[in-house]
């Protein structure tokens, strides 16, 4: 009957008073985090989108807009490629050599051999200490005349390279100390994922006669893939933003130019390119983004969930 049709959906769409009192309680806690979110990283994000169209110096009281030219410059100039280049090198380099030799390491932390829990805390120290720390101690040890390795390569009839001379000595140092300093943190991760495979598995696998080497590559590393599909991604994320260790080793770049450091050198150092500078943070955080996305949509494909 029409009558009790109508009366039914009102009844349907009538908020109860306990609904109204619980939503007001979650705006009353989510509406600080979502002012604070809003005022630190959505407006600063979009005032720095404004910026980046700008010809703009920083300390000059005028600006001039340039619509794309930023960009366009960034793109075609051999600066930005030579950006992209440093960016992939550095971040392969340091995302791969993290990945594999924390793995070897927590194949190693994994074993029963005495003293293992100091070891495991050894391993892992570096990774939760200051990148700046660890920059200025790594800096006396690559120094040609006074550091530790200069001293060690004499010592056999060996000269020290010039690390800091160099752009691609200077790239690869950076990349060595980042690697130590990180690696701890895949050992860490990956040891929790070999703890926690299935022991009665590994044990059937060795009583058909699987040797240790098939029993890890078979077995072992295909249920491992959450662990490395979870430090795939953390890693790329952080390899793109390290800052700490290129500004302390590399102050002026040479060599050491990522996305994130040429951001800080074009805004902050001798060029006070601060539109430019601007654009390029905009790139990186939609690399950010992208690299996101896709390892979501398509690598998560090929993980196996126990």
């Amino acid at each position: 009957m029409p009558g009790e049709e109508v009366a039914g959906r009102r009844r349907r769409w009538q908020i109860s008073p306990r609904t109204r009192r619980e939503w007001w309680v979650f705006v009353l806690f989510a509406l600080p985090n979502l002012a604070l979110i809003t005022t630190f990283t959505y407006v600063p994000l979009f005032t720095n989108v404004y910026y980046s169209t700008l010809n703009w110096t920083i300390g000059s009281a005028t600006a001039v807009s340039v619509g794309l030219q930023n960009y366009t410059t960034f793109f075609t100039s051999p600066n930005g490629l030579a950006v992209w280049r440093t960016t992939a090198i550095f971040t392969v380099a340091t995302v791969g050599g993290s990945i594999v030799i924390g793995l070897l390491v927590s194949l190693v932390l994994n074993q029963n051999l005495r003293g293992r829990t100091v070891a495991r805390a050894a391993v892992f120290s570096p990774y939760v200490l200051s990148g700046v720390g660890v920059g200025l101690v790594w800096l006396f040890i690559f120094d040609p005349v006074f550091g530790v390795l200069g001293h060690l390569l004499r010592s056999v009839g060996l000269t020290s390279p010039e690390w800091f001379l160099d752009p691609d000595l200077s790239l690869a140092m950076v990349i060595i100390v980042y690697v130590w300093k990180n690696l701890g943190y895949c050992a860490v991760v990956y040891l929790a994922g070999l703890q926690s495979l299935p022991r009665d598995v590994m044990e059937a696998a060795a009583l058909d006669g699987a040797g240790a080497f098939s029993r890890f590559t078979r077995i072992a590393l295909p249920l491992l893939s959450p662990s490395t599909f979870f430090l795939l991604i953390t890693c790329i994320l952080n390899s793109l933003q390290a800052f700490d260790l290129l500004r302390i080793m590399t102050p002026l770049g040479n060599g050491t130019n990522t996305l994130i450091f040429e951001a800080y050198l074009q805004s902050f150092g001798a060029y006070q390119r601060a539109g430019y500078s601007a654009a390029i943070a905009v790139v990186l955080f939609a690399v950010l983004l992208i690299m996101t996305l896709v390892q979501l949509r398509f690598v998560e494909k090929r993980v196996h969930y126990a």
